[in-house]
């Protein structure tokens, strides 16, 4: 029986093109983030990402550093984030080998790289923000913020008491004077002997996360006690004034001020915090996010360890203001940046649609009543004035855009692998937040129509 293949051998040869471009599409991902990442190199805008001007150049040369933050700016965008898989896409892959013009830093020099430039991301994410803003894609006229919680790399199960963690760090050091000892009665108490053992140097890393740990609870005591201080004096103050002792219970002193027996620390991550989500409780962070409602452009962000996004909602506006120079126009959250405090932040410039309850119980609320009319009441206060403006009309139409900007991204965010952060430590995880959000609007960027060659970003931010 005959059959009508197309030719298939293994041991054919080729002649393959010399110039890895001509391997790429010309609309790619892949030469939209290297020309991009060139522009911005082209502008003298990734300096942070240079090392020191000052070292003389010696040694063995590096790698360029364009060239790994194109590597790991692709990978983000596509959702490998493992330097190890980086390295083996370095290997296999033809776009990882066209941007980095076939060269091959092994896993370590990425993540080196990524960890030595932590604080540097958010450089990268303002400078995304503003080709964004140039080609006219990131609206401040509405936006909406919220928190999304982020499992650190860290385990529930690590948290431990201030009682656990002294009695950890007991037993390490115990065990590293005993072994002092039986290298001192080896090799002399003279002899450096052979290099530390891995298991030795295992017990360093986790000694210095563990005393970190217990450091953090030692800070919140003792903040817990300037507390109870300044308490006391106010309380003498007033007492002074009056003349009189105030009645009630006297405050303890501050010494006697202790955290909990149950307070914990985690012992992987000191940094992280324990936070409840809807699935249940997760070791990590608070990822906050403000995204223009037309475009789903992240216009700012931040990492914070607070459970509740109360306290984000300030923060959150000094933060866009600082990154775009203005406040948004119309700002939409949901209740959990809902206080009496919070609604004194609107004012000329900024608009506020902020819930006062849950999601369900505002729906409900919605169906059940009319829009109100009239002019509002002189006796309402600013919860009773928040939820008459979110049941006109217009108030109804603003606040829902807020599931289809900041949540979708969030979805979006999580299929590019944003469910957890591989760095350690509160910088780490901004480092990779700030990655999330650069990759994020680079996407909408090149799929906005915009010609993916760096002569036509330029044209677009010049014109």
């Amino acid at each position: 029986m005959s059959y009508n293949f197309i030719r298939y051998n293994q041991d054919q040869q080729h002649l393959l093109p010399k110039d890895l471009s001509e391997w790429v599409e010309e609309d790619s991902l892949e030469r939209f983030v290297s020309d991009t990442i060139d522009f911005l190199d082209s502008e003298g805008r990734l300096e942070p990402f240079y090392p020191d001007p000052q070292q003389d150049g010696r040694g063995r040369p590096s790698y360029h550093p364009v060239m790994l933050l194109k590597i790991l700016v692709f990978g983000y965008s596509i959702g490998v984030r493992s330097s190890r898989k980086l390295d083996r896409l370095l290997e296999r892959d033809i776009a990882f080998r066209y941007l980095a013009a076939n060269q091959q830093p092994d896993f370590r020099t990425i993540s080196d790289f990524r960890k030595d430039h932590r604080e540097d991301f958010k450089h990268l994410f303002e400078e995304i923000l503003r080709l964004c803003r140039e080609a006219g894609l990131a609206d401040l006229e509405e936006v909406s913020v919220d928190g999304r919680r982020v499992q650190g790399d860290a385990a529930v199960d690590a948290n431990k008491t201030r009682e656990q963690l002294q009695a950890e760090i007991e037993n390490i050091l115990e065990e590293a004077e005993a072994v002092d000892e039986a290298e001192d009665e080896g090799y002399g108490p003279e002899e450096r002997g052979d290099e530390l053992p891995e298991k030795l140097r295992e017990h360093e890393d986790r000694l210095e996360r563990l005393q970190e740990a217990k450091a953090k609870l030692d800070k919140q005591e003792q903040q817990r006690k300037e507390e109870q201080a300044r308490k006391i004096r106010e309380r003498e103050k007033e007492e002074t004034e009056m003349g009189r002792k105030k009645r009630g219970r006297k405050p303890n002193p501050p010494e006697e001020v202790e955290l909990p027996d149950d307070k914990k620390a985690n012992t992987t991550d000191p940094e992280s915090q324990l936070l409840k989500t809807r699935n249940g409780w997760k070791q990590g962070y608070n990822s906050q996010a403000m995204v223009d409602c037309a475009h789903q452009i992240i216009v700012a962000q931040d990492i914070t360890t607070d459970a509740n996004d109360v306290q984000q909602l300030d923060p959150m506006l000094a933060e866009c203001e600082e990154t775009n120079g203005q406040r948004p126009e119309k700002l939409i959250g949901d209740a959990g940046y809902w206080s009496q405090a919070n609604a004194q932040l609107a004012d000329e410039q900024t608009e506020l649609f902020i819930a006062t309850t849950k999601e369900w119980k505002r729906r409900k609320e919605l169906r059940e009543m009319d829009p109100p009319r009239g002019r509002i009441p002189n006796s309402y206060g600013p919860k009773e004035r928040m939820e008459r403006k979110l049941r006109t009309q217009r108030g109804r139409d603003i606040y829902s855009k807020r599931g289809q900007t900041v949540e979708a991204v969030f979805g979006q965010h999580v299929t590019r692998g944003c469910d957890r952060f591989l760095l350690r430590g509160r910088k780490g995880a901004q480092a990779e937040w700030s990655l999330f959000s650069a990759t994020h609007n680079l996407l909408k960027l090149w799929r906005s129509g915009q010609e993916p060659d760096s002569h036509s970003v330029a044209e677009t931010i010049a014109g």
